[in-house]
């Protein structure tokens, strides 16, 4: 709730969105909402992290729809600025890097994302962060899905590399009820298509049953299952450490699973290329 009149705020959350908002984004804000006495919500599609121009048109705007959503979820500022307030020279001459961590996975299938990325969240931090000559400190969040866990891992560094003081909370994916995980994209799937893209979850909740019980993982059983649906064109299938995202060279085939790592997989599903992943171990 925000604080009452007179009264300053002593928590505050950003959640940052590209709009086209479903209930994986109401879930972040409903976080938010549960955490800090301010919550505000940017909606902005970044030009610079669509490395095809007409994938970057494709992209929804439905801003209207977004306000409205977020005003049942409890956010308290939406702030949508248009590109000249973000870019007002252009794309930046000096941007952040996302170094190896951005080269791989998804920055192989799509170069440059990340650091355009990057370039517009670093100054959302900014933007959202609390000025600092208020009489009462407040605690600065900022809320990201672990959906894009790539990403997620991406901002993390960034804030632990350059000093940024806010806290990077992680929410847990949202899926639907036969349990394809939520995405702006997922509207331009196909009735069958939609079906077929449910192989993805299939073969990471088998992951996660072998992991739980501290079996061998069988990824080439998780990878022949996603195989097996013709619709789906696999990209890539792969348990990685969930700081580094380096491929594990243990504890994946043969041998009783230990310890924690992210199996992440990517495909294209007719028209769109769907992500998924899912936590492994560490209960």
């Amino acid at each position: 709730m925000v604080p009452a009149a007179g009264t300053r705020p002593r928590t505050l959350g950003l959640v940052p969105t590209m709009g086209a908002l479903h209930d994986g984004h109401a879930a972040l804000v409903a976080q938010a909402r549960a955490q800090n006495d301010v919550v505000v919500v940017s909606v902005f599609v970044n030009r610079l992290q669509f490395n095809d121009p007409a994938d970057f048109e494709r992209y929804p705007r439905t801003l209207d729809e977004d306000v409205a959503l977020l005003a049942r979820a409890g956010a308290d500022v939406v702030f949508a600025p248009a590109e000249e307030e973000v870019y007002p020279d252009g794309p930046p001459l000096v941007a952040v890097s996302s170094g190896p961590l951005g080269g791989k996975f998804e920055g192989a299938s799509r170069p440059g994302h990340f650091d355009g990325m990057l370039a517009v969240v670093a100054k959302l931090l900014h933007y959202g962060a609390p000025h600092p000559e208020t009489a009462v400190p407040v605690r600065y969040r900022a809320y990201f899905g672990q959906k894009d866990a790539q990403q997620l891992a991406i901002i993390r560094r960034l804030v632990a590399d350059l000093a940024y003081d806010v806290d990077i909370a992680a929410v847990p994916i949202v899926r639907s009820g036969a349990g394809l995980a939520l995405s702006s994209r997922n509207r331009f799937l196909g009735e069958a298509e939609a079906e077929a893209a449910l192989v993805l979850s299939r073969a990471l909740f088998l992951l996660k049953q072998r992991a739980d019980a501290h079996e061998p993982l069988g990824l080439d059983d998780a990878e022949a299952l996603i195989r097996s649906q013709p619709l789906v064109d696999l990209d890539y299938l792969e348990v990685v450490d969930p700081s580094t995202l380096e491929p594990l060279a243990f504890n994946c085939r043969e041998t009783p699973f230990t310890g924690e790592a992210l199996a992440l997989v990517a495909a294209q599903v007719g028209p769109v290329r769907l992500i998924d992943n899912m936590p492994l171990g560490g209960a």
